[in-house]
C-alpha cells in the first residue's frame, strides 16, 4: 500500500508518457511548424479529417503573437467572415461594432490549443525545426528538429528527424521553413511572383486579410504556407491584431492538404 508520493515514480511517468508520444510522432502525415492561431486551427481540422498531425513550437507557450492582443491589451478582433471558427472552438466574442467581434486573446489561445489537442493533434513545445529533408523530385519529405535549449546555448548537438508527407510553415512573419528552403536548396523556386520570398508589406488590414487567404497555398513540393508566413512569402501586407484571416488561412491549408490526401472529395 502506497504511503505517499514517490518522486521517482513521478519522473518515470513523465518520461514514459512523453517518449511514447514523441516516438509515435516520428512518422506522420503533416508537420506544422509553429503553434500560432493559423497552426492551431490547421492542426484541429487536419486531425479531425483523419491526418496524423504534429505541431512543433520552439517557444515555451503556444499561441504565437496572439497572447498580447494589440499592444499588450489582451483583446483581439475577428471580422464576421472568421467568427464561425471561434464559435467552433467555443471562444466567446462580443460584437462591439457591426462586423467587428472582440475576443479575449488568452481565452483564444487556450481554446485553440485545447481544440487542436482534443481533435487528436500532438503539440510539442520547446522543439524547433532547423532543417528539412529532401528526397525524390526535390520534394520535402520531413523535418529536422532540435531542442530550443540546445540552440539557445549554442551547443554542438546533432538533431533528429521526423518523416511526413506535408509540412506547413506557420511560423509567422519570419516564414522560417521557407527561408530554410530558399537558403539551402540550390535553385529552389517558390510559388511566388519572383520565385523567392518577397517579404511582407506595410500594414493594411483590409487588403492584408483578403490576400492572406489567397496566398495560403503550396509554395514548394510538400511545403505549404499559412498565417502570416503566407503574406510574408508572397508579399501581402501585415494586419495587426485582427485574427480572422490567419484562422481562415489555417482552415484553408488543412482542407487543401486533406483534399490532396484524398480524405476530402473535390
Amino acid at each position: 500500500m502506497a504511503t505517499g508520493l514517490d518522486e521517482i515514480v513521478i519522473t518515470k511517468l513523465i518520461i514514459n508518457a512523453y517518449m511514447k508520444e514523441l516516438i509515435d510522432s516520428t512518422d506522420v502525415d503533416v508537420v506544422i511548424a509553429g503553434s500560432g492561431p493559423s497552426g492551431l486551427v490547421a492542426a484541429k481540422y487536419l486531425a479531425e479529417g483523419g491526418a496524423k498531425t504534429v505541431v512543433f513550437e520552439r517557444k515555451l507557450s503556444t499561441g504565437g503573437g496572439c497572447h498580447g492582443g494589440g499592444m499588450m491589451f489582451n483583446k483581439i478582433v475577428v471580422q464576421k467572415e472568421g467568427k464561425f471558427i471561434l464559435d467552433e472552438f467555443g471562444i466567446k466574442t462580443e460584437e462591439l461594432q457591426e462586423g467587428y467581434f472582440v475576443a479575449n486573446s488568452l481565452e483564444t489561445v487556450a481554446k485553440l490549443t485545447a481544440g487542436a489537442i482534443d481533435a487528436g493533434a500532438k503539440i510539442f513545445n520547446l522543439i524547433g525545426i532547423e532543417d528539412v529533408m529532401i528526397r525524390e523530385a526535390d520534394k520535402i519529405t520531413g523535418v529536422v528538429i532540435q531542442w530550443t535549449a540546445v540552440n539557445m546555448a549554442k551547443l554542438h548537438v546533432d538533431p533528429m528527424t521526423i518523416r511526413c508527407k506535408y509540412v506547413v510553415d506557420a511560423t509567422g512573419h519570419a516564414a522560417e521553413i521557407c527561408q530554410i528552403v530558399q537558403r539551402k536548396i540550390p535553385g529552389a523556386k517558390l510559388e511566388t511572383e519572383t520565385g523567392k520570398i518577397i517579404g511582407e508589406k506595410p500594414m493594411w488590414a483590409d487588403i492584408g486579410e483578403k490576400m492572406l487567404v489567397a496566398y495560403t497555398k503550396q509554395v514548394y513540393p510538400g511545403l505549404y504556407v499559412a498565417g502570416m508566413a503566407a503574406n510574408a512569402v508572397s508579399g501581402g501586407p501585415r494586419m495587426g491584431p485582427i485574427f480572422g484571416g490567419v484562422m481562415l488561412s489555417g482552415r484553408k491549408v488543412a482542407l487543401d492538404i486533406l483534399k490532396n490526401m484524398g480524405k476530402i472529395k473535390t
